[in-house]
């Protein structure tokens, strides 16, 4: 018994003690060997940056389609769950989280000895930059961050255009009659794709609940419902009401995925694409 315990506390010892080793030489400018990451958006950019090998690990969501954008690539990568026992079995050298990760997962996380970075939520297109700079240097491959950096900001480059006298009025609608507001990434595309939001010409721009008849009567020129949910959920089904689709069809009606900017990523531009081609459409109708 004494001696199964003793073989147990050695074997702790000289996974720390490899954890340790593999610490100093992230901080030594040595590339992270097992990544594992916690967090939807950082999912996706892991899987952006990093070299097949150096995944240990990605989250469940990153496997939805509804959610990721890269859902069929993480299917080639193992999914974990974030505890303790599992992340000690993994022997991560380097764990990614978000800001609101839960502080367990990411205890649990130092607890074996890996070091911890985490990632705000993306509220713009100009931090998207940031936020690949950062994973690609933590991932030993700024090269390939920089090349990223450059396509994403040549083709917003192409894309972008700013909100004119007049311009086009846009509402994100979700389930339970939400509308996307100010300091979000979807305010920030909808800026960047000429229309105004809706949110600021009845109201104070923020994020905020509305009745559906209330938002029929305001008519703006584009509805943005979110899949996401509408089939599987009663908050969600009022998105397929034959109401709004009677108020909004044609080109006043344009489906955005919810994956496309629920993370700040590359491509996002994809939605800034649909838009500015939407926002053409509704020019070309008048």
């Amino acid at each position: 018994m004494r001696r199964a315990v003793r073989n147990s506390v050695v074997a702790a010892l000289s996974g720390l003690l490899a954890f340790g080793t593999s610490f100093a030489d992230m901080a030594q400018g040595k590339a992270p060997t097992r990544v594992i990451s916690l967090n939807l958006c950082t999912d996706q950019l892991l899987m952006l940056l990093a070299r097949p090998e150096q995944i240990a690990g990605l989250t469940v969501l990153s496997r939805d389609c509804s959610s990721a954008m890269l859902c069929d690539q993480a299917r080639h990568f193992p999914v974990i769950r974030p505890d303790a026992e599992v992340l000690l079995a993994q022997k991560p050298d380097l764990v990614l989280g978000g800001t609101f990760t839960t502080e367990t997962a990411l205890l649990a996380a130092r607890s074996v000895g890996a070091r911890v970075e985490t990632f705000a939520p993306v509220s713009s297109l100009a931090e998207i930059p940031e936020q690949i700079r950062r994973m690609a240097e933590l991932l030993g491959a700024p090269e390939r961050g920089e090349a990223l950096i450059r396509a994403f900001g040549a083709r917003l480059a192409r894309l972008s255009t700013s909100p004119a006298a007049g311009a086009p009025v846009a509402a994100i609608y979700t389930a339970n009659g939400w509308l996307t507001g100010r300091d979000s990434l979807p305010d920030d595309v909808l800026r960047h794709a000429g229309f105004v939001n809706f949110t600021v010409t009845h109201g104070d721009g923020y994020t905020q609940t509305l009745p559906m008849e209330v938002l029929i009567a305001g008519r703006p020129d584009l509805l943005i419902p979110d899949p996401s949910d509408s089939g599987v959920s009663l908050a969600g089904a009022m998105l397929n009401s034959p109401a709004l689709r009677s108020a909004f069809s044609g080109p006043h009606r344009l489906v955005v995925p919810a994956a496309r900017w629920l993370c700040g990523l590359p491509g996002t531009l994809d939605a800034l694409e649909a838009l500015v081609k939407a926002r053409q459409a509704l020019e070309a109708s008048r």
